[in-house]
């Protein structure tokens, strides 16, 4: 037991902070309910940014969801720094009694100092000046060898305010909310297809390294749809992204369901929610499939599978939902590089068989 915990009884408002992209930010969820039901009395705030809002909102233990504009850059100085002043005045007025910040992010010093919280938590980092050091209260040190997952990470923050969370609440918390599920059924219903009766495969990812190759991704699907499988695609709206799912399809001995660019990252969520199976390569898709509970078969190459595979709250003698397929191969992996050489190819994935995919898919029907 850590030596000075944050007395919660004494906590009106808490604030926490996770600026980072979509999988990072719904991997944070569980702190959420945590504190919530370790402090049922404090109203807990969210900042995030507000492309990534919709991973937090709707959830049950968050009060509010803050965000920041990336384009606000685009208003030019005046116009930035009026955004800037508006949000901390309303973070102001919230009048946090504690921050939790979950990332390296300086702004968050910031807003920990500017805000006045009585207590405030935050990575320990290396070279961080005064300013750093001084606008936290309490500070979780990194694991020696890294291999730790990010959900486990993020509660690592609980933990050092004396906040130790059982297996069963270490869970990812993800609601679509109703108008994304009425119109994710409307669409399956004009398809004919029935919940629970198709494969969702999301093969895209915003890091072109993370993803298989389309030959690949097309057997795989050739392969579902001959064991009798019903496979709906989804990608992204970027043009990118819809290109690859287009590539795929050509490839295919008869189409797939598409709904690709149709959906919002909570439609995203109605829709796997509705699959019997998520298959898909390390992104937020990915995430979001274990967050709603369908089982994952989840492509890893060059980006570590233990810090960022399906999620699955460690209780004991739970049956494992998902399967990481990657290559035992490559010593190298994982790397995080950008491709072998940045050259935007990873060998250690686009190595992987269509195989051994489908096997994983088989263990999970």
């Amino acid at each position: 037991m850590v030596k000075d915990p944050v007395p919660l009884g004494e906590v009106r408002r808490a604030l926490v902070i996770k600026l980072r992209h979509h999988g990072d930010v719904l991997l944070s969820a569980p702190v959420f309910s945590v504190l919530k039901a370790r402090a049922p009395q404090v109203e807990i705030d969210a900042l995030v940014y507000a492309d990534t809002a919709q991973m937090l909102t709707l959830h049950p233990a968050i009060d509010q969801v803050h965000t920041i504009d990336r384009n606000w850059k685009k208003l030019g100085p005046l116009g930035q720094a009026s955004a800037e002043w508006q949000l901390l005045q309303t973070l102001r007025s919230r009048h946090y009694d504690l921050v939790v910040h979950l990332t390296e992010h300086p702004r968050g010093a910031w807003i920990a100092r500017l805000v006045g919280a009585r207590w405030a938590v935050a990575p320990k980092v290396r070279g961080r000046g005064r300013f750093w050091k001084n606008a936290f209260t309490h500070f979780t040190g990194a694991p020696m060898n890294a291999l730790r997952h990010t959900v486990e990470r993020n509660l690592d923050a609980l933990r050092r305010i004396g906040i130790y969370p059982a297996p069963e609440e270490r869970v990812v918390t993800l609601v679509a909310g109703a108008d994304a599920d009425a119109r994710v059924a409307a669409l399956l219903a004009g398809h004919g297809v029935a919940e629970g009766s198709f494969v969702h495969v999301h093969p895209a990812s915003r890091w072109h390294f993370k993803c298989w190759p389309v030959e690949k991704m097309a057997a795989l699907i050739d392969g579902l749809h001959g064991a009798g499988q019903q496979v709906v695609l989804s990608a992204a709206p970027d043009p990118a992204e819809l290109a690859m799912i287009d590539a795929i399809q050509a490839r295919l001995k008869r189409p797939a369901i598409s709904l690709a660019g149709q959906l919002s990252l909570k439609g995203l969520a109605a829709l796997v929610a509705r699959a019997r199976l998520f298959v898909g390569v390390d992104s937020a898709p990915m995430h979001i499939a274990a967050a709603m509970g369908t089982p994952c078969v989840a492509l890893f190459g060059p980006s570590g599978d233990r810090e960022w595979g399906p999620w699955q709250a460690p209780v004991v003698d739970a049956p494992l939902l998902h399967r990481v397929v990657a290559s035992d191969r490559h010593p190298c992996r994982p790397c995080g590089i950008d491709g072998c050489g940045g050259g935007k190819v990873s060998d250690c994935l686009a190595s992987l068989s269509v195989e051994r995919v489908l096997a994983a898919a088989r263990e999970l029907q």
